[in-house]
C-alpha cells in the first residue's frame, strides 16, 4: 500500500544509532547469503531449518528439511526475523525499520532496543503460531518485529511528519498518527478476511508485535528521560 521515505523526528541523543544499522546491515546480508547466492532447494532447507514452523514448534509434526535439526525449534524464534523470501519483503521491512526504528533506539536507548526488537519479534511469532497452531509453512521476515516498532512511533511521536510513497508512486507527506493506525487497521481487516491456509502474509504476526511494542512502550515510557531509559 506505501512504503515510508523519510520522517521529521530529530533524536534526542545525537549519536550513530547503531543497532538500527546493524540490524539492518544483518538483515540484508543474510538475505544475499541465503537467497540470490544460494540454488532454490538450498534456500528452502534454510527456510525449513531456520523459520518459525507452528506445527515444529508445537511438537505436532517434525519436517526438518535436511533431517537434522541444527538449532532447535526454540531458536527459530530468534533466527526466523532476520530471514527473508525475497527482495520486496526484504525491502519493505527495511524502509520501515530505516525510517522509525533509530527514534525508537534513541528513545529506549541501545541495550533496551535490543531487548525491545527481540522481545517483539518473538511475541509476533507466538502470535502466528496461536493462530495458526497447524500451519507447515515456515514463518520468516523482521515484519514482526518491525511492527513492534510501529506501534512504539505510533505511542511516541503520533504528530511527527513522514513522507510516504503512497501505492508505491505518489509521494505524500502525513502525520504519523494516521499512516500507522490506517497500516494497523489494515492488517486487522486482512487478518479477518484471509481464511487459515491461504494466507501469505503473517497478519497476524503483525498485530502481535505491534501489541508488544505498544505494550513495551508503555512500561518503560516513565522511565525514558531525554530520549533514553534510565538503567
Amino acid at each position: 500500500m506505501f512504503v515510508p521515505l523519510k520522517d521529521d523526528t530529530p533524536l534526542n541523543v545525537i549519536r550513530f544509532q547503531f543497532v538500527t544499522v546493524f540490524i539492518l546491515i544483518l538483515n540484508v546480508a543474510l538475505f544475499l547469503l541465503t537467497g540470490p547466492l544460494l540454488g532454490e532447494q538450498a534456500a528452502l532447507n534454510i527456510v525449513g531449518n531456520y523459520g518459525v514452523i507452528p506445527a515444529e514448534l508445537l511438537g505436532h509434526t517434525r519436517l526438518t528439511p535436511t533431517g537434522v535439526d541444527p538449532i532447535g525449534e526454540p531458536l527459530t524464534l530468534l533466527s526466523y526475523m532476520f530471514l527473508h523470501g525475497g527482495w520486496m519483503h526484504l525491502i519493505s521491512n527495511m524502509a520501515f525499520l530505516w525510517v522509525f526504528a533509530d527514534n525508537i533506539e534513541d528513545a529506549f536507548g541501545p541495550v533496551g532496543f535490543i531487548f525491545f526488537y527481540v522481545v517483539c519479534g518473538v511475541a509476533a511469532a507466538f502470535a502466528h503460531v496461536a493462530m495458526a497452531p497447524q500451519s507447515l509453512a515456515p514463518l520468516i521476515g523482521a515484519s514482526g518485529a518491525v511492527s513492534g516498532v510501529i506501534g512504539s512511533y505510533l505511542l511516541l511521536y503520533p504528530k511527527a511528519r513522514v513522507w510516504i510513497l503512497l501505492f508505491m508512486r505518489i509521494p505524500v507527506k502525513l502525520q504519523a498518527v494516521w499512516i500507522l493506525l490506517g497500516w494497523i487497521a489494515l492488517q486487522i481487516f486482512s487478518a479477518f478476511q484471509s481464511q487459515q491456509g491461504d494466507v501469505q502474509v503473517a497478519f497476524w504476526a503483525h498485530i502481535g508485535g505491534v501489541a508488544a511494542g505498544i505494550i513495551l512502550t508503555l512500561i518503560f515510557r516513565a522511565r525514558m528521560i531525554g530520549g533514553r531509559t534510565q538503567a
